[in-house]
């Protein structure tokens, strides 16, 4: 079943519905470039992914593959939040971890409410408050 997404732009917001398991880490891969590819297509900054509804499979290197592969494609001006379902918090915060000390402005969340408040702060510094849960 592999990873399914859909993205929509709203204003100035991108926001990304995922679904179905992380088969590998070159699914993972190809999911964030389409993420990727889709703010270069729409000039957009801030990312909301909804991935309550993805089950995180991913072994712990992976996930720290992904976070790299992740990181090195992303410019710093881009905030990203995402949601997702509250059990897979803990690959979720080591994921959050890995991207964040390369540079990224990400914040992983248990819910979508949560996440969209977070990102539409102003500011730079609020990026690094921390995760709300």
């Amino acid at each position: 079943m592999s990873i399914r997404y859909t993205t929509k732009i709203d204003g100035e917001l991108l926001l990304v519905e995922a679904s179905g398991f992380d088969e590998n880490l070159a699914d993972v891969e190809n999911y964030a470039q389409g993420v990727i590819d889709a703010c270069l297509e729409h000039e957009v900054t801030l990312v909301l992914c909804d991935e309550t509804a993805l089950d995180y499979r991913l072994g712990t290197v992976d996930t720290y593959e992904a976070g790299k592969f992740l990181a090195s494609r992303v410019p710093g001006v881009v905030k990203i939040a995402i949601a997702c379902n509250s059990a897979f918090i803990t690959d979720a915060r080591f994921f959050e971890n890995v991207v964040v000390n390369r540079g990224l402005i990400l914040c992983m969340f248990t819910d979508t409410g949560s996440a969209r408040s977070w990102l539409m702060e102003t500011g730079r510094h609020s990026w690094f408050s921390g995760s709300y849960l």
